[in-house]
């Protein structure tokens, strides 16, 4: 059997970047009410008015995205950053972070819709039936290996979740650039590899 494709509407599942719900229009007209996330956005960012990884570790923490108050994964939230970084900076201005916002509760919604048992991390299995719920189409071998990476002694926590889709969203988009005739295949240079690799 093979796996030609990478399925899937490219922006995932219901809810994935580019499709986050509430995404398009972050207000702004004159007269209109200053959007309720810039306070807390702004409480976030500091003085420069971006927010870097390190501070996004820390509001998403204290937030309890991961759940029971740990820290959520460093390099989960710079992939994150990666992902939506526009212009380079490596931080999120305040649209790129309302974005975010809006689609970290929808995967949230999601991982509670696959951890059935409610105990904060999911089962190869369940991960393997979100992976496929996103319309991504991954052989056995690449589904097992991806599972590996992100899980901590057969678990899914939900950081990892989130890297692991990120993760697989990016690359599908930088593969799906590349795949001028759509059949699945596409042509890197070592050094776009590289990049492409590296840098998501």
């Amino acid at each position: 059997m093979s796996y030609p494709g990478y399925g899937g509407a490219p922006g995932g599942f219901a809810g994935g970047y580019g499709g986050a719900p509430g995404a398009p229009g972050f207000g702004g007209f004159p007269g209109q009410p200053q959007d309720p996330m810039m306070g807390y956005f702004s409480a976030v960012a500091g003085q420069d008015g971006q927010i870097s990884a390190d501070e996004l570790q820390v509001c998403l923490t204290q937030a309890n995205f991961s759940g029971a108050y740990k820290p959520f994964n460093l390099e989960t939230c710079r992939l994150m950053i990666s992902m939506l970084d526009r212009d380079g900076s490596h931080t999120m201005g305040f649209n790129e972070f309302k974005e975010l916002w809006n689609v970290l509760y929808a995967w949230k919604q999601h991982f509670a819709s696959i951890d059935r048992d409610q105990s904060g991390s999911v089962d190869p299995q369940e991960m393997q039936q979100a992976v496929s719920s996103m319309g991504y189409r991954l052989s056995p071998q690449a589904m097992n290996g991806m599972i590996k990476r992100y899980s901590t002694q057969g678990k899914i926590s939900f950081d990892d979740y989130v890297a692991c889709s990120v993760k697989l969203r990016t690359l599908t988009d930088l593969f799906r650039k590349r795949d001028q005739t759509q059949q699945g295949v596409a042509t890197f240079s070592y050094d776009d590899f590289i990049l492409c690799t590296m840098t998501t």
